[in-house]
């Protein structure tokens, strides 16, 4: 640890991810609501998603995944400064997720936080990290997206339940001399005054659980489809141009695009405005559903593991969820 007025460049030294091993299928929710396989598939681009048992919570998951991704890095736990988790579905209201994995993993020198930013949140906490590391203030920073929202998802609404998975991703960003590699560029944005569109209401201070709902329904998530689709088209359009204008790069240069999983359909309407071909965009939805600030990390993992991305090439993550908020990042391999 230390700090002096050097920049540092921040890479990505290791990725982890892990999922549950119980899988709920279109077939399975067919049973549950009024819906089908052929009715899910055609909107959303999910086939099945992924679902936490009682004992698999979001530090489960998390401590999962952190392994992984410090064993790629080639990591002790003693070299961790800092733990940093992007969840809207912590292991408790307090304290945070992030302790309960510093504790896990013995990781005695490092500070860990949650950070709330919904679908955004992976990107969040990797800006956040970005910046500590190139301060020079930490060496190895653990970043994540993790969730189980099957915890808050109402089974008996068909537009949401067929939507939400669990799971967890995590990234090492390590300090590195070389500042023309990693995380190159990032952007983070909101917008409160679309909070309608994608929320969830209880337990908070505005509805304490001392105080009984109106609305039973209102301590689960609840979105706004149509809304949500036409903003996150625009804002993946104008978040990829903006990180290639940032180092002067053409969208040929760019080897993958990971956006979040939300929907494959926004994804694809995005890249056919963007004029990007099918192999420079990363979709696995149809395996894992939406999970939140959980997708893009292990995205981003999957494409590291297969070999998809390697040493020089460019890619661009990209982020939109409730808050609103949006975020993005280029890194180069």
């Amino acid at each position: 640890m230390g700090s002096n007025n050097k920049i540092f460049g921040a890479y990505i030294s290791g990725t982890g991810s892990f999922v549950p091993d119980k899988i709920l299928t279109n077939a399975d929710l067919s049973k549950m609501v009024d819906t089908s396989d052929e009715w899910i598939t055609t909107r959303t681009g999910i086939k099945e998603r992924r679902i936490a048992n009682e004992n698999e919570t979001t530090a489960y998951l998390s401590i999962e995944a952190c392994r992984n991704a410090m064993e790629m890095a080639g990591l002790g736990p003693e070299e961790i400064g800092a733990v940093i988790i992007g969840t809207i579905t912590p292991e408790m209201v307090f304290p945070s997720t992030g302790c309960f994995v510093q504790q896990a993993l013995g990781l005695k020198n490092a500070f860990a936080f949650d950070l709330q930013a919904a679908c955004s949140g992976f990107l969040y906490s990797l800006s956040v990290a970005e910046a500590f590391v190139k301060m020079g203030k930490y060496n190895n920073i653990l970043v994540l997206g993790a969730e189980t929202l099957s915890t808050i998802v109402d089974y008996n609404e068909r537009t949401s339940c067929i939507l939400f998975g669990d799971g967890a991703g995590a990234a090492v960003v390590s300090r590195t001399d070389d500042t023309s590699k990693g995380v190159l560029y990032t952007n983070c944005g909101a917008d409160g005054g679309g909070w309608e569109s994608l929320y969830c209401k209880a337990y908070g201070s505005r509805y304490p659980v001392s105080r009984p709902l109106e609305d039973e329904s209102d301590k689960f998530m609840k979105l706004q489809g149509r809304e949500v689709y036409q903003l996150a088209v625009r804002t993946i359009v104008d978040e990829f141009n903006l990180c290639l204008k940032s180092h002067d790069l053409d969208k040929s240069q760019i080897k993958m695009i990971i956006p979040h999983q939300m929907n494959a359909r926004i994804i694809e309407s995005s890249s056919k405005r963007l004029g990007l071909s099918e192999d420079q965009v990363y979709i696995n939805i149809a395996k894992y559903g939406n999970t939140s600030a959980a997708s893009i990390p292990i995205a981003l993992d999957e494409c590291v593991r297969q070999g998809i991305l390697t040493k020089g090439d460019y890619s661009i993550l990209i982020a939109f969820g409730a808050g609103l908020t949006w975020a993005s990042a280029l890194i180069k391999f």
